[in-house]
């Protein structure tokens, strides 16, 4: 067949952008409910005709393609509908963690170069705190758009008594304006241009900011659609948040299959039952402290059985066996994510079942495989040889934003190296062992903090333990846990260091065991506790705590 036979044009190809979802959604599901919040209830079609009037709003105040729009919310309608409004525009979306405080919020707004930022009124002052210092930077500010409470309609009233930047706008107001006549949604011009920036935790260090692109959002929505196992019209329950990688796709996958989503300002365990009784939730995803939330819920929280089983994916160290089996009994299906931002999210996800290890690989990725970091030969199927989790395919980061990292080193020899070790079994399930900065080598015996914190936690005054390394003279490292004790035992309880360590004892070799037990609240100031923190405490630290 000769080259002059194949044509390519507006009629069989297209950019893919998960923009086309949102459209869909509007002529297919038109009347469906899209968004409930607050006893508010919004159609596919109001939806498509609030983003787009956003959209050509952004227009209106001189956003063009690939400027940045940042948000600082929770999960509340206006941020979901940024997800396609800003797009629309041809703009970036940059959904900020809504736990930063002022000073890191003002590195990355300069880092970002963003052109406007839309605020919750609940979150309006650390926005405002970090906008002074970065006036005191050469940076342009960012237009500050207020997103009020949601039942106030009026721009001339501030929800809260704080003086506002002069031309702050109101989301109100732009969702009350009449589109510009001429507007046309700007699509990508290549579908590999960017559609968004999500930032890392910072459990390691500064968070990254890391590119995403219109057609790995638009892949990875539909893989996301396989891997939770979504049929048509599912309902969804905000729980994770839209801030951490862009809610793993699931504003745009949800859209694909005209479901609707549950918006949740706040999370608590009467919040979730209630919405599961009153909307028939089908699906909800999370950090792993959901489940806590979910198995220490009261009867007073509790107020029917659930009907149907809910579908919840967890990513993140999973808590104690007992956790997972009360969960299950509640009625919730419960699957284990593994991922990260650079791959968008979870891209292995397997069933919480007992004796059940069948992994489900992203659909839309190529390749995922153990392998040497050296020699870049897969690891054997034994169940002990120890590699690196690499994954190569079409739903993994552009890039990272400017002076984040060097792209080239995380995807040095035509892999994306996650940094995470692991062994593969016989049967091909992946189990990952540690991080590879978070590995202990004790006398030469190498210790996996995770294997450590998954024994801590099955003690019943734990709530949270992190493991890390700490310097010793002789052995090079040996294991140091910090632990958070439940609040039943008064945070700071009945359990000794030396009963945490007996009990560990019991439970694992000896060079595995915590030398060393501090107990008090752990780092998570983005969500993610933060190791690098705690090897700097522990080895300012000596004897048990």
């Amino acid at each position: 067949m000769s080259k002059g036979c194949l044509v390519q044009c507006s009629a069989n190809y297209m950019p893919l952008s998960p923009i086309s979802f949102l459209e869909r959604a509007a002529v297919v599901y038109g009347d469906k409910v899209s968004i409930v919040y607050c006893g508010q209830r919004f159609s596919w079609k109001e939806t498509h005709q609030r983003c787009f009037k956003v959209a050509s709003a952004f227009l209106h105040l001189g956003i063009s393609r690939h400027d940045v729009v940042a948000a600082f919310a929770p999960n509340i309608p206006a941020l979901y509908e940024l997800h396609f409004s800003v797009p629309m525009a041809g703009a970036i979306l940059c959904a900020l963690n809504i736990r930063l405080d002022s000073p890191t919020l003002s590195l990355i707004l300069q880092q970002l170069e963003a052109k406007a930022i839309l605020v919750d009124h609940q979150y309006i002052e650390v926005v405002l705190q970090a906008l002074d210092i970065l006036s005191q930077t050469k940076s342009n500010p960012p237009l500050l758009i207020l997103i009020p409470e949601f039942d106030q309609s009026s721009s001339s009233s501030s929800p809260i008594d704080l003086d506002l930047p002069l031309g702050t706008l109101n989301y109100n107001d732009l969702l009350q304006a009449k589109a510009e006549p001429n507007f046309q949604i700007l699509r990508p011009n290549n579908e590999c241009d960017p559609i968004s920036v999500s930032y890392t935790s910072g459990s390691t260090g500064n968070p990254k900011g890391v590119l995403y692109s219109h057609r790995a959002v638009y892949l990875n929505s539909l893989a996301a659609i396989f891997q939770s196992d979504m049929r048509k019209m599912p309902v969804f329950l905000w729980t994770v948040e839209m801030f951490r990688c862009n809610g793993w796709c699931f504003p745009w996958a949800v859209a694909a299959l005209g479901g609707t989503n549950i918006c949740l300002r706040n999370v608590s365990a009467k919040l979730i039952f209630e919405a599961i009784h009153l909307h028939k939730v089908t699906h909800m995803c999370g950090a792993p402290s959901i489940l806590n939330i979910l198995a220490d819920a009261s009867e007073n929280d509790q107020t029917r059985e659930i009907k149907s089983r809910v579908a919840i994916i967890v990513a993140g160290a999973l808590p104690a066996p007992q956790i997972l089996t009360k969960v299950a009994e509640l009625g919730f299906n419960v699957s284990h994510g593994y991922g990260m931002t650079e791959a968008l999210g979870p891209a292995i996800v397997t069933p919480c079942k007992p004796g059940q290890k069948q992994s489900q690989y992203n659909l839309m990725m190529e390749g995922v495989d153990v392998k040497d970091p050296n020699t870049m030969e897969s690891v054997e199927f034994d169940g002990k040889t120890m590699g690196e989790i690499m994954f190569r395919g079409n739903t993994l980061m552009l890039d990272y934003l400017e002076n984040s990292k060097p792209v080239h080193e995380v995807f040095k020899g035509g892999w994306y190296r996650t940094g995470d070790l692991a062994v593969r079994h016989p049967d091909g399930y992946i189990q990952m062992k540690d991080r590879a900065r978070d590995i202990i080598i004790c006398g030469g015996e190498v210790i996996s903090t995770l294997e450590v914190e998954a024994v801590l936690l099955t003690h019943p005054q734990v709530l949270q333990a992190a493991v890390v390394g700490r310097h010793d003279e002789v052995l090079g490292e040996t294991p140091c846990a910090f632990v958070k004790l439940k609040e039943a035992f008064g945070g700071g309880g009945e359990a000794s260091s030396r009963e945490i360590i007996e009990f560990c004892e019991g439970k694992l070799p000896g060079f595995m065991v915590p030398k060393v037990v501090i107990f008090g609240d752990l780092p998570s100031p983005t969500g993610k506790i933060q190791k690098f923190v705690l090897r700097e405490k522990a080895n300012l630290v000596g004897g048990q705590e």
